[in-house]
């Protein structure tokens, strides 16, 4: 098994619903994210797949959320914008365009968000 891992950043405000503690409160970061793909072979050119396809992939996502009130997204109308339900808005936005882009031979793994150096949430395909 190969995996790559590709990161980005983007910068967003959000409050927490219903969390009764300071995060209620408006707030922003600075999140960092990671993404991994696997794939079982290496492709004729001894490759997973290119970074630089990748990385635009991730890059395309995270417009979707820059400098954004996060909380008045579609998929945060309902669901908290935490890193957790961040991570896995990444990975339901990438996980199509990796498989497209790679012609189902690469699938995403894993997103992680951190929302600072030291708190991430990690959401994974539940694949072996």
């Amino acid at each position: 098994m190969f995996e790559l891992k590709v990161t980005n950043r983007f910068a967003a405000a959000h409050n927490l619903r219903e969390f009764y503690g300071r995060c209620e409160d408006l707030h922003g970061h600075n999140w960092f994210v990671e993404a991994r793909v696997r794939a079982e072979e290496l492709d004729k050119t001894g490759l997973v797949m290119d970074f630089g396809v990748i990385k635009k992939i991730l890059h395309e996502v995270l417009d979707l959320l820059d400098h954004k009130y996060l909380n008045e997204l579609e998929y945060f109308k309902t669901d908290n914008p935490s890193s957790e339900n961040i991570a896995v808005l990444i990975f339901q936005e990438m996980a199509p365009r990796i498989t497209e882009a790679s012609e189902g031979r690469v699938r995403l793994h894993s997103v992680s968000a951190w929302e600072n150096e030291s708190s991430c949430a990690t959401y994974a395909d539940g694949q072996a």
